[in-house]
């Protein structure tokens, strides 16, 4: 069973998933993991994460190690990331990588691009989404949690400029599957979230 779980930044669509591959016994991909470690890459290599021909080679060797590091959820390789998962070729390095992944036992993956592009033919498709205000606030507060020190209004700039950048790109944009089911969580918490969508999978598989 492949489920495809999509949406924007800080939507909570990588709980979502976590919490659905545990209840459902499947394997977890955060796919926008990957994006994050090819920037670190580039970022170490003393490169531009928006150059593609450093981006391409940081993708084409990427190892399970670099999904490890302690430093992929910063500012730097957010940024780094949105960079880079804009590139086409970067995109193409990593197709057989997510798709491998799902096809070996089956997966929930969460992303950008997994019902439309990676997983065309999932057997379900959730589009996680959420006011831009709410998602701010989550990510402050996580971002908060861990000792940096931000502001709401950037947090809120940087979603805003990330969001334009998903939806803009050349190379698979962020959009709902036509197949996709729509889901606002905007006025849930992460219990809420996981219950009704638990629920709504369920029903869909019958």
């Amino acid at each position: 069973m492949i489920i495809a779980i999509d949406g924007p930044a800080a939507a909570g669509k990588g709980t979502l998933a976590r919490r659905i591959a545990a209840a459902l016994g499947l394997p977890y991909l955060d796919t926008g993991l990957l994006y994050r470690a090819v920037g670190r890459r580039v970022l170490d290599a003393g490169g531009d994460p928006a150059d593609p021909v450093a981006a391409k080679a940081a993708a084409e060797s990427l190892t399970a190690a670099d999904l490890a590091r302690g430093d992929l959820r910063d500012g730097a390789a957010s940024k780094a990331a949105s960079q880079v998962a804009s590139i086409p070729a970067v995109r193409a390095a990593l197709l057989g990588f997510q798709r491998h992944f799902g096809d070996v036992h089956g997966a929930v993956l969460d992303g950008r691009d997994i019902g439309t592009i990676i997983f065309p033919d999932a057997d379900i498709k959730l589009f996680v989404t959420a006011s831009l205000e709410a998602r701010a606030g989550r990510r402050f507060a996580e971002l908060r949690a861990k000792g940096d020190d931000v502001s709401l209004a950037a947090v809120c700039d940087d979603l805003a400029a990330r969001d334009d950048a998903d939806a803009k790109r050349a190379a698979a944009p962020l959009v709902a599957a036509a197949d996709a089911i729509l889901f606002d969580t905007t006025a849930m918490d992460a219990d809420a979230a996981f219950a009704r969508a638990l629920a709504l999978i369920k029903a869909k598989l019958g």
